[in-house]
């Protein structure tokens, strides 16, 4: 006589997926952590439009440097006062909105300096500034 298996009429097995779900994301943030920006780098093609023929170099401003110091404003290797700051930004923003500005701060310098020399650069309506601690 054969034996007759008994189905179960209850409720099919539920699998939980949490775990799964835990190990993926593990494993995401794994290859996002490990991979080099170089190897994504060298997968990219992206075309890049080709510089402007039309561009006059010699109308942009070099890169304008202002050092923040215990004794005040260096501004592209001369000290100078706040209200010399202030003009010499202005001229700087009339020939360009865009140039670079890069403000480098030393370790014992105050905080209010700082403060006045962006409100400087921002009432000028220079915008591309860069702000370094040396």
């Amino acid at each position: 006589m054969a034996y007759e298996r008994k189905r179960n009429k209850g409720e099919s097995p539920k699998l939980d997926m949490t775990p799964m779900i835990d190990v993926v994301f593990q494993l995401l943030i794994f290859f996002v952590v490990t991979i080099k920006q170089e190897d994504i780098l060298s997968k990219l093609s992206a075309a890049r439009p080709a510089p402007d023929s039309n561009a006059n170099p010699s109308k942009q401003p070099d890169l304008i440097t202002i050092i923040v110091a215990p004794q005040g404003f260096v501004f592209n290797g001369r000290l100078v006062s706040k209200d010399e700051l202030d003009r010499k930004v202005e001229r700087y923003s009339k020939l360009s909105k865009t140039a670079m500005i890069v403000i480098k701060c030393t370790a014992d310098s105050p905080h209010g300096l700082l403060v006045q020399s962006l409100d400087i650069c921002s009432k000028h309506g220079m915008t591309n500034l860069s702000i370094f601690s040396i």
